[in-house]
């Protein structure tokens, strides 16, 4: 045993990365150890991943369990794009923002950034930057890629996807999902999965974990199987991208945990409610800049004031240049950490 080196009654409010791993998912992890099982995806219980995924999300649903969310992307976009294509996305999107130039890089695609007052997409926005068909001088606008919910904590509803779904399709692109927090985006609008992504017509899913409660694990859910030039061409771009688990039954188990009885219903529904209740317990002392759609939170807040609040519960800067703040709620957090983070704020905005 080693010794415990954190305090577990520490929180913050910087990412629901921080949080530790659900109970449900450690012991699916148990289940799965032990013995022997065959490496690299042959094991049982990514066999019976590929069956939930496709109780799931439809028939044609196939699933590529991956390390990381960065990972799931590129092999996303690998999958889809031509070494000459083009991405469309928001300017806010984690594969333009947050992934150190690993889309570009890897998958070798160019990004085609829009800027967006709310982190969300719509079809006249992507005529802007989709456009250049069959100019050879020109990279070739190949897939939409949409976060839901998006990196500003807003929620796409299922006409709003599905209009956008059908205009790429128009254009002859293909439709990727960013959904590193899809649970939180399908527990806010009240709908199953399937419903916010296979009938709104996504082609190609980046199937978040790790924000939820897993301890590393994501996946790539290709839901249009049109998408697959042969019987092994999922696989191999996954190896090609460093994202093959050779003890993938740990990985398997763990997203077999969150797809079973509604468990990431149940944390992300938490979550949201926690977001709103922040929002109701700060709303008196500072200025809350949208309203929560998800769990996200995001607030202006004098740096001074931001600098302390950092020493006492963690989160991050959004905007250095106008004080806006980000706030994340996670499947773990409680009331009385909404509580104890309301409390002092209130002291230190009185500090001034």
């Amino acid at each position: 045993m080693i010794e415990r080196l954190h305090d577990p009654n520490f929180r913050g409010f910087a990412s629901d990365n921080y949080s530790g791993v659900l109970p449900e998912v450690l012991e699916a992890i148990a289940t799965a150890n032990g013995g022997h099982q065959k490496a690299y995806g042959e094991d049982v219980y990514t066999v019976a991943l590929g069956e939930r995924v496709r109780q799931v999300f439809g028939e044609g649903a196939r699933i590529y369990p991956v390390f990381n969310g960065t990972g799931a992307n590129v092999v996303s976009l690998d999958l889809l794009t031509p070494r000459w294509g083009a991405v469309v996305c928001a300017r806010s999107a984690h594969i333009n923002v947050d992934e150190c130039g690993a889309p570009e890089k890897i998958s070798g695609v160019k990004l085609l950034p829009v800027d967006t007052p709310d982190g969300k997409l719509t079809p006249e926005l992507v005529d802007t930057v989709a456009w250049g068909f069959g100019d050879e001088h020109h990279a070739q606008p190949a897939v939409l890629s949409i976060t839901q919910s998006t990196e500003l904590g807003t929620v796409y509803t299922l006409d709003e996807l599905a209009a956008l779904s059908e205009h790429a399709h128009k254009l002859g692109m293909r439709v990727h999902l960013d959904g590193a927090r899809l649970f939180n985006g399908a527990a806010a609008l009240g709908c199953s999965l399937a419903e916010v992504t296979t009938a709104v017509g996504v082609d190609v899913l980046s199937l978040g974990g790790t924000k939820h409660g897993l301890m590393g694990a994501e996946a790539v859910v290709v839901l249009d199987p049109d998408v697959l030039a042969g019987p092994k061409h999922g696989e191999f771009v996954r190896k090609l991208d460093a994202q093959l688990s050779s003890k993938m039954r740990f990985v398997s188990a763990q997203l077999l945990a969150i797809l079973g009885d509604d468990l990431w219903k149940r944390g992300a529904t938490h979550a949201n409610a926690m977001a709103r209740r922040l929002v109701d317990a700060v709303r008196d002392t500072v200025e809350v800049t949208q309203e929560p759609q998800a769990n996200a939170v995001f607030a202006v807040v004098p740096p001074t004031v931001t600098e302390r609040l950092q020493r006492q519960y963690p989160f991050y800067v959004w905007d250095e240049a106008t004080g806006e703040v980000r706030w994340m709620c996670g499947f773990d957090t409680t009331e009385a950490d909404i509580e104890g983070f309301a409390a002092a704020l209130r002291e230190e905005m009185g500090r001034g």
